[in-house]
């Protein structure tokens, strides 16, 4: 990829790299252990493309 990127390819790059975190604790918590996992799942920069 090159070195200087389109804003909009950067923006939409910057909203993955935020949904691919995890549950937060107080969330599995809340919700009796049935939500553990993100819908989105977890996303690796060298494993997982996104649709850019």
């Amino acid at each position: 990829m090159a070195r200087n990127k389109p804003t909009a390819k950067k923006r939409r790059l910057a909203k993955a790299g935020k949904e691919s975190k995890p549950v937060p604790t107080w969330v599995i918590a809340k919700t009796g252990s049935r939500v553990r996992t993100s819908p989105k799942g977890q996303r690796r920069w060298r494993r997982r493309k996104i649709r850019a």
